[in-house]
């Protein structure tokens, strides 16, 4: 890397930034490319996002953004190499100062575009781990590359350092953005979660534990049904256990969470309900929510949601789900946001539940205000682009 001249921008105001995003569709990536541009935008830089068309191009455009149809999520080494040098043609004749890619296949035609230009290159780590193999390695290696790296999660930045020996110095965490606007109680109607509670069969005075997710082995569903088992043996069976998610993928697993509700004899306590399609309205009808996985899943982000609709949450100590919640030990009891609990531990998942259910009407509403306020924090679109933006400024500075 050829240090910037004595011409180049030394913060955002003025500097030009081109994201590499594999589509502008209406999905994690493609929303949260739309909202790096318009904080770039409101700090007084140029954004440009190259990807092929999608949803949200209209909404790029809207506010000043800048589009550029190109194909680099590809592993296509003729396509790569014919990106590398638009790329190069493009980052001079466009005075870009900063290439953020997010892609396999764009890191690696950046990196080649980039090299002996006084360009920063910025990457950015997908949310799962990947499988190890030689060759999916060799061709992620540009991810590993940039100035700056930006991981998804601690879970994924510790691989990503074991792998590819990355200095700890030049990887930041920032996780995946979510829409605290439509997951939050005041943006939730009362006709939406009336409409819910009458579809799931629900009293009035009806307690909800939620369980979102795809019904999947890995998902640990069938754990939280022994869970329920407990609960019930101990409780004035006011409780029914909601399980929203996909439930015609695994038709055996779902056969046989049917089968153990009837075996404990908690069939008319469980809600099978497939995918909801008012998840925002589902998370303020719960009154607990639980993610009981096994094995870690792809991201956090229903824990996010769910604390951005004020519910306490319980789930489980694998992959990434520790970091989006606070609990014992990260943070003192009384300051918890949710419950972490060991996977498999049917008898933790339980005692989890109860103490949630078990508190009282300001403890509650203390705990949803806190779980609130770091969703909001950690996790709301404007957080996780000022996050990318410091990112972005780090570089610049580094040129004085």
């Amino acid at each position: 890397m050829i240090p910037a001249g004595p011409g180049s921008p030394r913060s955002l105001a003025g500097a030009t930034i081109l994201q590499l995003v594999p589509a502008l569709h209406d999905d994690p990536a493609g929303n949260g490319a739309v909202d790096i541009a318009l904080i770039l935008l409101q700090s007084g830089a140029r954004a440009i996002v190259a990807g092929d068309e999608g949803a949200l191009v209209g909404k790029l455009c809207a506010f000043g953004g800048e589009w550029l149809p190109m194909t680099h999520h590809t592993i296509n080494p003729l396509r790569i190499f014919q990106n590398a040098r638009r790329l190069a043609h493009l980052i001079t004749d466009e005075r870009i100062d900063i290439v953020h890619a997010q892609s396999a296949g764009g890191a690696r035609s950046a990196r080649s575009a980039i090299d002996r230009m006084p360009v920063h290159l910025v990457t950015s780590f997908p949310d799962r781990v990947p499988a190890h193999s030689w060759a999916g390695d060799w061709f992620r290696r540009p991810l590993a590359l940039g100035d700056r790296v930006i991981a998804p999660s601690s879970y994924v930045s510790r691989a990503m350092i074991d792998r590819y020996k990355l200095p700890a110095g030049r990887i930041t965490v920032i996780p995946r953005a979510i829409d605290c606007t439509a997951f939050g109680p005041a943006s939730v109607s009362a006709d939406r979660t009336n409409s819910l509670r009458r579809a799931w069969g629900l009293l009035p005075d009806t307690r909800v534990v939620l369980v979102p997710g795809r019904l999947a082995p890995w998902n640990g569903q069938l754990d939280m049904i022994d869970a329920a088992r407990l609960l019930a043996r101990g409780s004035d069976r006011n409780v029914v256990f909601v399980f929203a998610g996909d439930d015609r993928s695994e038709a055996r697993y779902v056969r046989a969470l049917r089968k153990q509700t009837r075996l404990h004899g908690i069939d008319t306590l469980c809600r099978f309900i497939g995918q909801c399609p008012d998840m925002p309205a589902a998370l303020t009808v719960a009154d607990v929510v639980v993610i009981p996985a096994i094995e870690p899943p792809l991201s956090g982000r229903i824990v996010a949601e769910a604390q951005a609709s004020g519910r306490p949450v319980v789930t489980t100590t694998v992959g990434v789900l520790p970091e989006y919640l606070l609990a014992p030990p990260r943070m003192r009891d009384e300051l918890r946001t949710g419950w972490l609990v060991a996977p498999g531990n049917v008898a933790e998942i339980a005692r989890a539940v109860m103490n949630a259910l078990a508190l009282d009407a300001t403890s509650y509403e203390a705990l949803g205000a806190r779980a609130r306020q770091f969703a909001e924090f950690a996790f709301s679109a404007e957080s996780v682009a000022a996050a990318i933006r410091g990112v972005y400024t780090s570089l610049l500075v580094r040129d004085r």
